[in-house]
């Protein structure tokens, strides 16, 4: 059964069900606790995609830990413009704590890799990068996801936070952008 859904001007198709996601995020926090076993992590959620994604896993996180929240931009409609702009920074000290930045998606990369050598300058004892979907096909820098949900093609998708102009992130499952 293929469920499409309008967002906009544009149709999108089921491409992850709801339970895939699920049973990945939890795949997710079992490693992040045993990894981070003994230590009091700082959740650092990327605004406005991983809002659903942050929520999600730090119910399934079962280690004493914080959260905060940054918000970067560098998207526009279905595609990045390159250029990020920090639209609300850290507002809390990581000196010397373990951090792992939640984000979304990571496609080029360029928004984390600015954010890494943001987050470097404030000196924590170590940074991690969680992602519940990476684009392997698309990255222009190199590095190291520590904890993926799931890898995907190149094509656009919203649903479960992740959004078309700022529509259709309140979705369970996430949708693939359907060619006209």
């Amino acid at each position: 059964m293929s469920r499409v859904i309008q967002v906009r001007d544009k149709q999108f198709a089921v491409s992850i069900p709801e339970e895939q996601i699920r049973k990945e995020v939890k795949r997710v926090a079992k490693e992040i606790c045993r990894d981070y076993e003994g230590t009091q992590p700082v959740f650092l959620a990327v605004l406005n995609g991983s809002f659903i994604f942050a929520a999600d896993l730090l119910r399934e996180i079962d280690i004493p830990c914080e959260i905060s929240f940054v918000r970067l931009a560098s998207y526009q409609g279905v595609s990045t413009t390159g250029e990020i702009r920090e639209v609300m920074g850290l507002n809390m000290d990581i000196t010397g704590r373990p951090v792992i930045v939640l984000e979304d998606i990571v496609d080029t990369g360029l928004t984390m890799a600015h954010m890494l050598e943001t987050l470097k300058a404030h000196n924590p004892s170590s940074i991690d990068i969680c992602t519940l979907l990476l684009k392997p096909g698309k990255l222009q820098v190199k590095l190291d996801v520590r904890y993926c949900c799931m890898e995907i093609p190149n094509d656009f998708i919203v649903g479960y936070g992740l959004d078309y102009d700022s529509f259709g992130r309140n979705t369970k499952d996430i949708y693939t952008l359907v060619d006209k």
